[in-house]
């Protein structure tokens, strides 16, 4: 499963990994959101539906790294890392446009990739 954000500059393709919050994420594109700017590291954004955290996978995150943050049920892009949190869950890696992620600003469409 592949997603792409996209604003009107940038694009970010992110590969899921094949979990329960992965696929919850992916059944609800496509999808436009909001993308704010949170810490030093990352952008996030929120969606409209719960996204399932069964079976979630913790872990270290690097730039390039899409998760969501349970407690407050926001979609996190990564551009630099972060080390493992309770309720930070692993969600996928993008694999191009790495570096625009720090770019991406205002509405982004989020949609699957074939």
């Amino acid at each position: 499963m592949k997603i792409k954000v996209t604003d009107s500059n940038n694009t970010v393709i992110f590969e899921l990994n094949d979990t329960p919050s992965a696929k919850s994420l992916y059944e609800m594109l496509p999808i436009d959101v909001s993308v704010e700017n949170y810490s030093t590291n990352e952008k996030i954004f929120y969606t409209d539906e719960k996204i399932d955290t069964d079976e979630g996978i913790e872990g270290n995150c690097k730039a390039g790294t899409l998760a969501l943050f349970s407690p407050w049920g926001n979609v996190v892009m990564f551009y630099g890392p972060f080390r493992s949190y309770p309720g930070l869950y692993i969600l996928g890696e993008a694999i191009e446009g790495t570096g625009q992620i720090k770019k991406l600003s205002g509405t982004v469409h989020v949609e699957a990739e074939d």
